[in-house]
């Protein structure tokens, strides 16, 4: 049995020590002397959290980039794959402020600069977890590249990216509704806000409608009837709107209505965005606390008027509810209004309720002072380079997604109210007339150099307390872990990289980010292909979650089947964009394929190759791709799986280079399974045991020798090259298994993963005979029809039974005879009662045979007396024939009787019909099998 827990730790410790993950100096030429700047293949890893712990998505991710980074590093490219982790803005400030409150200490407690020392002991200790687990998984990247967002050149590029997107006037500052957490006291981007369906209230209530002359009016004043999921808003509502054309409220339009509970009055005002024919028909318009509210209070100049604060509380704004918690005020304001008999109606309700990706929060719109990326002059570009091909997304479904969001994309807020983060580089100054002054710059330095040069000397600076939005730093990824924004040697020659691979639910969060980015600041796209994989979840199509207890640990899983059969599982069960349902059992099957891959190998060493010279070892090495002129001089068998192998590493080479990987992976397992080892191998048992005949007989015969010997060998090269062939297909998909039987081969070179991929870039097609992939599957044909023969008629697996194989064409009939050693033993017949014919019917004296048709021009006859014992075998079959006619008789009796047949259903009788019918039809083949039985006169 392959122990996987033996091999993988100890290969890859000497992968990486050897340097064989980082990129040559020179890659090898195209053999067609193609564009040299396909030479070099670059991956950037998508960064994953430096607080993350390992889980399936970080397994796909590796699997699939591992996989793409060997088959190009195998074909001579120059091939960089750059891991590192991102800086995780809010996760890891929250792990670290969580760690606090345990010992009893706030962040706010011990300062900014403390708390800041505190998350990078943090991350010192534990900060590497998530990248050791990555490197079990097998993954070939270069480590000696690694980045973290949050290192001296990385900050420096991304201050870099701030200043000269500000100096552009692409990067302002302003008021805008933002998405608030109020638990981390940040503003979170769109994207970061899940939506849940809740149960929840809808509140409707009286809006007082003012008196012409302006006075209170009462408790029966008239009133507009307005429904909200969140009274606490009412205290910041700025005008009640209805739709132009309703007839309830046109005569209403330009009147006031009572804030309640405070001493304000606002408009009734009129636009068509209301919808007349849901709830009450008219809406309460809170701008400052609504993003619809908002947009529509700026078509119509309202005023923003915020009630809550930062923490969720509501503020002075609110009245007597100042200090309430939103929810608290929510209850006690709903209380008041039924008090002051302004309450109408509380009915429950399915609400769509906006939730922090982070915390798991209630989100509050806010409005606050927030940095913004204008969004729209960087998006046009991006757009046109994937309109125009020049940047590629795969699958194709995804760019219809892909245009919709960046044709209606809105500015981008890239502040974020944390410490640990990217602090914005923005220095404030007071002005003489005690104005705030801002001033964008590279360092302190830079900032105070341009503060006095406006302001005088002497002037005091206070850098923007805020930090950047992690996908910000993480926009420029793909670049600015190559050394931009200097033109380092590696940006020069890497940059832009080939392939950007990640989830599809990461498009706009991180792609289109990177893209518009990448052209804005370094004049081109980042990478020319995106691929997209999709989410994994569990057998049934479920989402993995630790609730429902349906969660895969990628770890566990590592332990129990190990990392090749994950990876292979993985990766052969998507197609790029789908979801990939993942269970034990193929798990297990998989590991079964590397027990299978292992033991191949070991027969090879054990049996074939045992005790050759070690010179005579050295000469089976595979230095070079198979030639036609020695595939014309194999035998049958050697010439098909060599043919095979070859038809297999096209189809493969062009599967992986249109990122078909599943496709390529089944293939190829399905190759070294069923072709090479359930056949081939079989087959070349007889060369070998005609070698070992040969020298039992004492060498009887030179030229018998010397034939002997010559297939032994053939035999040798082909099992050695056509396995050698097949690992060098495998490795990208199961690293270890196939490092691990390469090594104990006849082998070329330090490593497998550094072995030349069978077929090189821009090289011909290799050699395929395709005669004998023709006369090889008639062979299997004949053999599997033998085989299914015998299992029909129950003969004992040991049993070697009597075959007359016909073949019209003699060229065929030549080669099939050419491997009756082969087809006697695949198909257990007996070598001294095989014939072979060219006459298509049974030969004289054969006696009753089974008759096998198959396939135009080749047909097998199997003597029926040496296939069965034919009085055991007759016993049994007159045994089910009176069975089988005591079960006619009785319903054939239940037909014929009339209270049956007519009384009974039409459907019955008609099913009771056909039932006899089959079995008088039965038991007429088994009668014809038992007069087949008996011996002729």
């Amino acid at each position: 049995t392959y122990e996987h827990a033996l091999v993988e730790e100890p290969l890859y410790t000497w992968w990486e020590a050897s340097g064989f993950f980082q990129p040559s100096e020179r890659a090898q030429c195209a053999a067609d002397g193609s564009d040299p700047e396909d030479d070099t293949f670059t991956i950037a890893m998508p960064p994953p959290n430096v607080t993350g712990g390992l889980h399936m998505g970080h397994a796909m991710f590796v699997a699939l980039q591992d996989i793409l980074t060997r088959f190009n590093r195998m074909r001579g490219k120059r091939t960089l794959w750059l891991p590192g982790t991102d800086h995780a803005g809010i996760a890891t400030q929250m792990l670290v402020d969580r760690a606090l409150r345990a010992e009893g200490i706030s962040r706010e407690e011990i300062g900014r600069d403390a708390f800041i020392d505190k998350v990078w002991e943090w991350k010192r200790a534990k900060g590497g977890y998530i990248t050791q687990q990555i490197r079990r998984l097998g993954a070939s990247c270069d480590w000696s590249r690694e980045k973290f967002t949050l290192d001296a050149d990385m900050s420096a590029a991304v201050t870099e990216a701030f200043v000269r997107l500000h100096d552009k006037g692409l990067v302002y500052k302003g008021d805008y509704l933002c998405n608030w957490s109020p638990e981390l006291q940040t503003a979170v981007s769109d994207l970061e806000v899940i939506y849940s369906e809740e149960p929840g209230q809808l509140y409707t209530f009286k809006y007082p409608l003012v008196p012409p002359d302006g006075t209170d009016g009462g408790p029966d004043a008239d009133f507009i009837p307005v429904a909200t999921t969140r009274p606490e808003t009412i205290l910041g509502d700025t005008a009640v709107c209805v739709h132009p054309d309703d007839p309830r409220y046109t005569r209403l339009v330009g009147r006031r209505v009572r804030v309640p509970f405070t001493d304000r009055s606002i408009p009734v005002i009129a636009d068509a965005y209301v919808d007349m024919e849901f709830g009450t028909g008219a809406l309460k318009i809170t701008p400052a606390h609504d993003v619809n509210d908002y947009e529509l209070g700026k078509r119509h100049g309202l005023p923003l008027l915020n009630i809550m604060r930062k923490d969720a509380t509501l503020n002075e704004a609110a009245g007597r509810y100042e200090g309430l918690d939103r929810y608290v005020a929510r209850a006690q304001l709903w209380a008041d209004l039924q008090e002051a008999g302004l309450a109408i109606s509380v009915e429950d309700k399915l609400q769509r309720v906006p939730r922090s990706e982070r915390s798991g929060e209630v989100i509050e719109p806010l409005v606050s002072s927030q940095w913004f990326v204008r969004a729209k002059p960087l998006a046009e570009p991006a757009l046109a380079q994937v309109r125009s091909g020049g940047v590629r997304i795969i699958p194709e479904r995804f760019e219809k997604v892909y245009f919709n969001w960046l044709d209606n994309i809105n500015d981008w807020c890239i502040s974020r109210q944390l410490w640990w983060g990217h602090r914005i580089p923005v220095w404030y100054a007071r002005a003489p007339d005690g104005s705030e002054r801002a001033f964008v710059a590279r360092d302190e330095g830079a900032a105070r150099a341009q503060a006095e040069a406006a302001l005088g000397t002497g002037v005091a600076l206070e850098q923007d307390r805020d930090v950047l939005d992690t996908w910000f730093s993480s926009g420029l990824w793909p670049f600015s872990t190559l050394g931009w924004p200097e033109q380092s040697s590696d940006l020069a020659r890497f940059y832009p990289t080939q392939l950007m691979e990640t989830g599809y639910d990461i498009l706009f969060f991180w792609v289109a980010r990177m893209i518009m980015l990448g052209i804005e600041l370094t004049g081109q796209p980042p990478f020319h292909t995106v691929y997209m994989h999709g989410l994994v979840r569990d057998d049934k199509g479920a989402k993995m979650s630790k609730t429902k207890g349906n969660v895969i640990d990628p770890l566990d899983s590592i332990a129990q089947y190990g990392t090749d059969a994950l990876r292979y599982t993985l990766v052969t069960g998507s197609t790029p964009g789908q979801d990939i349902p993942l269970s034990t059992e193929r798990l297990l099957t998989n590991r079964n394929l590397c027990n299978k891959l292992w033991n191949t190998g070991r027969f090879l060493l054990t049996t074939s190759l045992a005790g050759l010279p070690d010179a005579q070892l050295h000469e089976l090495r595979v230095t070079k791709p198979m030639g036609a002129d020695e595939l014309a001089r194999l035998s049958l068998a050697e010439r098909y799986i060599v043919s095979r192998a070859h038809a297999l590493v096209s189809s493969v080479t062009q599967q992986l280079d249109a990122y078909s990987l599943g496709a390529a992976g089944t293939d190829i397992a399905r190759f070294l399974w069923d072709e090479y080892a359930d056949w081939y191998i079989e087959a070349s048992k007889t060369r070998f045991q005609g070698e070992a005949a040969s020298r039992a007989s004492g060498g009887e015969g030179a030229e018998a020798t010397a034939e002997t010997a010559r297939a032994a060998a053939e035999a040798r090269r082909t099992l050695v090259y056509v396995l050698d062939c097949g690992l060098r297909l495998l490795h990208p998909f199961m690293p270890y298994v196939t490092e691990a039987i390469w090594q104990r081969m006849p082998h070329d070179g330090p490593s497998l993963m550094l072995a030349p991929w069978p077929l090189g870039r821009g090289a011909p097609p290799l050699p395929v005979d395709a005669g004998a992939l023709d006369a090889f599957g008639v062979f299997q044909d004949t053999v599997r029809a033998v085989r299914n023969a015998r299992a029909e008629y129950k003969v004992e697996p040991g049993k070697k039974i009597h075959a007359v194989v016909c073949v019209s064409d003699p060229s065929k009939l030549a080669e099939l005879r050419s491997e009756a050693a082969a087809f006697a033993l695949l198909a257990r017949v007996d070598p001294e009662r095989l014939v072979w014919s060219s006459a298509m019917c049974a030969p004289a004296g054969a006696g009753k045979a089974v008759h096998l048709v198959v396939a135009d021009g080749v047909e097998v006859f199997l003597p029926l007396a040496n296939l069965v014992d034919a009085d055991k075998e007759t016993a049994r079959l007159e045994k089910q024939a009176a069975k089988l006619q005591a079960s006619i008789d009785k319903l054939a009796a239940r037909l014929g009787s009339p209270g049956f047949a007519d009384k009974a259903p039409a459907d019955v009788v008609a099913l009771a019909t056909a039932e006899l019918a089959e079995q008088r039809e039965q038991l007429e083949t088994i009668r014809k099998s038992i007069a087949d039985l008996v011996p002729s006169s």
